[in-house]
């Protein structure tokens, strides 16, 4: 191979398409709607993230203000989880608008996320975030295919394919050359996208556990295997087709399935083939297990009872006023334990229904490049479901620990002998509030997001060894008229 060839028909092809004027205008438009993204979501973020820190706060003074009372009744109080945006969710918004992003948090109840940007918006969400990843992804793939449909078919018709020929220029060092120029000229496009993903990064490094540059730099190097995919099979195409209209449409219908069609069908075939419950079916199931395992809040419950008896001949006692603890902070602690496993067990038969209806799209990622940086964007921008299911079970986790604190309060300072828990008798110091811990979100580290999307990095990786064994071993099966 003719290293020298290929660079300068590269610069031949950069040169050439960077002097027409129409991209100079298309180049001057996309960066202007890029600016606009950036800035617009970077506000968006700043004041989502003051909101959320000032709802925390306000909820932890409203948890520490409580006077002294029963740790019962402090346990239905409640408190509330938030979950943070990661910084690079400015840059890839993934579903971020439709998952809640703060839960109430009780005893022997589990709520669901609520207050979803989805939510509180107009119908015009449904079609999606305008966000850098979107033009990364859908719009700049076009933009590529424009430039490049007529790289080689446009040298064919004008003859001059011949020339470079019998000049000793091969078709390998053609394919190669015009690959390079195009991903050259894509540069000028996703070079200032990237330079926009870095500025969030560096300003907002010190987001707690974001991880935030590890997760900068694989994004930067996935997208650009992305786009040299992209512009390696634009160039075999235009090379493999007999002129520049029957390349256009080709490439226009690949972007038509690749990136439409397959993703949206994914989706609806996933939804069909694996039905979800819905939140009525989802409480319903979990009220019916609760009430075959039995009802801690009944006093007459046989499965309690059964626990009732056996505490009292372990101590020895006939009556749970003589028990060395407080029996009703035992029992509640009980009643949670089961109605915790309970829920999760059903939480767990859900997330997994939303896993099996994502994993047809996910299994499609091999075939589909697209799907592969789609994926990989949004999870290591912390805007996947694997992040919104983490938060999930680290609020669930978070509930189950602070109830089962007040349960055990009960029992070391309530007297067995109290019969309400109202007034001002039976009560604990509001310092025991204050000791109770605060929620902090955790995000998944680089390395499990990285195992996840595992597929997703074989794909790229695969597709670019693909396109470039194209280039070199068969292009001698390409016709130069």
């Amino acid at each position: 191979m003719k290293t020298k060839v290929v660079l300068l028909i590269a610069k031949q092809f950069f040169k050439k398409t960077f002097s027409n004027k129409g991209l100079l205008a298309l180049l001057s438009t996309f960066i202007l709607v890029l600016v606009y993204i950036t800035v617009s979501g970077w506000s968006a973020f700043e004041a989502n993230h003051d909101v959320v820190e000032h709802h925390e706060d306000k909820a932890r003074k409203s948890w520490e203000d409580n006077p002294d009372k029963h740790p019962h009744r402090m346990a239905h109080f409640g408190t509330f989880a938030f979950r943070l945006q990661h910084p690079l969710s400015i840059f890839d918004s993934g579903i971020e608008s439709y998952t809640g992003n703060s839960i109430f948090l009780e005893a022997h109840k589990q709520h669901t996320a609520n207050f979803s940007e989805a939510s509180l918006a107009t119908g015009l969400v449904r079609f999606g975030d305008l966000n850098i990843a979107m033009l990364l992804q859908l719009i700049l793939p076009l933009i590529i295919f424009f430039i490049g449909y007529s790289s080689i078919t446009f040298e064919k018709e004008n003859g001059t394919l011949k020339i470079y020929y019998t000049q000793g220029v091969g078709m390998k060092e053609i394919l190669l050359g015009k690959s390079l120029g195009l991903f050259l000229i894509a540069s000028l496009f996703f070079v200032p996208a990237m330079l926009a993903m870095w500025s969030i990064s560096i300003f907002e490094h010190e987001i707690a556990n974001s991880a935030i540059i590890a997760r900068a730099v694989i994004i930067t190097l996935s997208y650009l295997v992305f786009y040299l995919i992209l512009c390696g099979v634009t160039v075999l195409i235009s090379g493999r087709s007999t002129n520049s209209n029957k390349a256009l449409l080709t490439l226009l219908g690949g972007w038509l399935l690749f990136f439409i069609i397959i993703p949206k069908t994914a989706q609806v075939v996933g939804g069909s083939v694996y039905p979800n419950p819905s939140k009525i079916e989802f409480s319903a199931a979990i009220e019916e297990e609760v009430s075959k395992q039995g009802d801690g809040h009944n006093p007459d419950d046989p499965y309690f009872n059964g626990i009732r008896d056996s505490i009292l001949k372990a101590h020895n006692v006939t009556d749970v006023k003589d028990l060395p603890f407080n029996y009703s902070g035992f029992i509640m602690g009980k009643g949670e334990e089961q109605t915790a496993k309970i829920y999760n067990v059903e939480q767990a038969k859900l997330i997994q229904t939303y896993k099996n209806q994502n994993s047809i799209t996910n299994g499609l990622v091999i075939i589909n490049p697209y799907l592969a940086i789609k994926n990989l964007s949004m999870s290591l921008s912390a805007t996947d479901f694997e992040t919104y299911v983490n938060f999930l079970l680290q609020t669930e986790d978070y509930r189950y620990k602070q109830s089962q604190y007040m349960n055990e309060l009960q029992m070391k300072f309530i007297s067995n002998k109290a019969k309400s828990s109202e007034g001002k008798v039976h009560v604990i110091d509001r310092e025991y509030w204050k000791s109770a811990p605060k929620f902090s979100y955790e995000f998944i580290t680089v390395s499990v997001t990285l195992k996840n999307q595992l597929l997703a990095l074989i794909s790229l990786i695969l597709w670019s060894i693909v396109a470039f064994v194209l280039m070199i071993k068969f292009s001698n099966r390409f016709k130069i008229i």
